[in-house]
């Protein structure tokens, strides 16, 4: 069985799975972005979401923002899905605090902000819009983070002690986030795990293969070797590269992490 953490009340396991595949987000090229959202028909997307729970995976991790993705959750939360949903909200109107409450009447289990927000506020200073956010996210009651694309935003965000948990990015990609193409730098990998061990708060690690650029077995290894014994790692899984990618993948870190 896949090791479970006690992650902010929800019991979680210490692999989570993702959707970037599912939006087509593959931080490769448009060509690979578009086999991913032709392959993941709703009834795909469920496929793998079940065989997730099947596979000892609890929880899993999407934005709120891609139609046919949130379509999906409301529908396998609504069908009596098992898998504990950890939203990422981007509000990307600027309505925070309403996609905030849309994602806790589906169903969120927690949430975070995305992490191009985090890295905003840090830049500009805006303590006081991240303050309001947080104190409408405290008012769910449920377990609220922030992602954040550089270990900077994370230290910011920790000063203040408003959140509950970290999501960490291993490599600060640039193409989506500062126009600079994709770079994925190995020393990237090092300053978010050491971030993350500083870091008070339970930490969620993702993008931690760099978009497929690194070997499973030694993105695990390094992620596991380098992480807080009670954080996670989320893992976006593509069936149409190896359709027991999910299995295959819980096998290999039941097998790093000893059980």
């Amino acid at each position: 069985m896949l090791p479970v953490v006690d992650f902010c009340g929800l019991k979680m396991s210490r692999l989570v799975i993702g959707a970037n595949p599912f939006g087509g987000y593959s931080h490769q090229t448009p060509e690979r972005d578009k086999a991913m959202v032709d392959f993941h028909t709703l009834d795909r997307i469920f496929e793998t979401w079940h065989r997730a729970e099947k596979a000892g995976i609890t929880t899993m991790v999407t934005n709120t923002e891609t139609p046919h993705v949130i379509d999906a959750v409301h529908k396998y939360i609504s069908g009596g899905g098992k898998l504990n949903w950890i939203a990422q909200i981007g509000a990307h109107d600027g309505n925070m605090c309403g996609a905030i409450d849309n994602a806790v009447k589906i169903g969120a289990k927690g949430f975070y902000f995305w992490g191009g927000h985090a890295d905003h506020f840090r830049a500009t200073g805006d303590e006081k819009t991240f303050r309001e956010w947080a104190a409408h996210a405290r008012s769910t009651g449920l377990p609220f983070g922030i992602a954040g694309h550089s270990p900077e935003s994370h230290y910011w965000v920790d000063s203040m002690n408003v959140v509950d948990f970290h999501v960490v990015c291993f490599f600060n990609c640039g193409s989506i986030h500062n126009n600079r193409g994709h770079h994925f730098r190995l020393t990237d990998a090092i300053a978010a795990t050491e971030c993350i061990r500083r870091l008070r708060k339970p930490c969620i690690g993702y993008k931690i293969m760099a978009a497929g650029r690194i070997d499973p077995r030694m993105a695990f290894e390094f992620a596991f070797d380098n992480i807080k014994p009670t954080d996670v790692v989320n893992v976006g899984m593509h069936r149409g590269d190896n359709d027991n990618i999910i299995e295959d993948n819980v096998a290999l870190v039941e097998k790093l992490l000893g059980t």
